[in-house]
């Protein structure tokens, strides 16, 4: 039976959802109220199979404990579990080295897909994140470069280097010293140059071709 710890400073939310994942078959090896606590726990040897990460937590946030078990114990899956479905926390979650991304208000039946999936496979395909960019983070060495043909000028591989963080496009032209329109500009060419839609799609091209590092 596969063993899920629980990172979440909720302690309300966190006792229902734990009573919700012994439900759907999983075993809970453990419950804390941050990061800290989470890696307190693995260094004594408490390793779980997978944890269901919360984001906003005191001490120690999701997407620094996350990158933490990337870095120190990369056999633990992780799947953030939050209220937020905005791209900033998607984008930062995966390039941590979560393996999927759901919100806390889904159904009892996707919650169970998504542990299953990052259990077997690595990664969840969901309507918030496409399978292809996770599995694009997860296996970069693998192959499959991507329009080998865009030729991008340097202000528009600079755009694209803040893209992938977690400033929004206002504060990208503030660091770029130009204005939003030109940003939108930005965007925009890249969009068309690259055959994509969503700022997700950027990073995914941004991570494969080696424009910035996840680590």
């Amino acid at each position: 039976m596969p063993t899920i710890a629980l990172a979440d400073d909720h302690s309300l939310l966190r006792n229902g959802l734990a009573i919700l994942v012994q439900s759907l078959g999983y075993e809970i090896a453990f419950e804390v109220n941050d990061g800290k606590e989470l890696i307190e726990k693995a260094n004594k040897g408490l390793l779980p199979d997978l944890i269901l990460m919360d984001i906003n937590m005191p001490e120690m946030d999701g997407f620094q404990a996350t990158k933490w078990f990337r870095q120190n114990h990369p056999k633990v899956k992780v799947l953030a579990l939050s209220m937020y479905d905005n791209e900033t926390n998607i984008i930062r979650m995966l390039k941590a080295g979560a393996g999927g991304y759901i919100l806390k208000d889904s159904e009892p039946t996707e919650l169970k897909a998504a542990i299953d999936a990052v259990l077997t496979k690595g990664f969840y395909y969901s309507d918030l994140v496409s399978g292809k960019l996770l599995h694009a983070i997860n296996n970069m060495d693998e192959e499959g470069d991507l329009k080998n043909g865009a030729q991008l000028n340097n202000r528009e591989l600079d755009f694209l280097k803040h893209t992938c963080s977690e400033l929004t496009y206002k504060e990208i032209a503030e660091k770029m010293f130009v204005s939003p329109r030109t940003v939108d500009g930005y965007r925009d060419a890249l969009f068309e140059k690259l055959g994509l839609k969503t700022r997700v799609g950027l990073v995914m091209y941004a991570i494969k071709n080696g424009i910035v590092s996840i680590h």
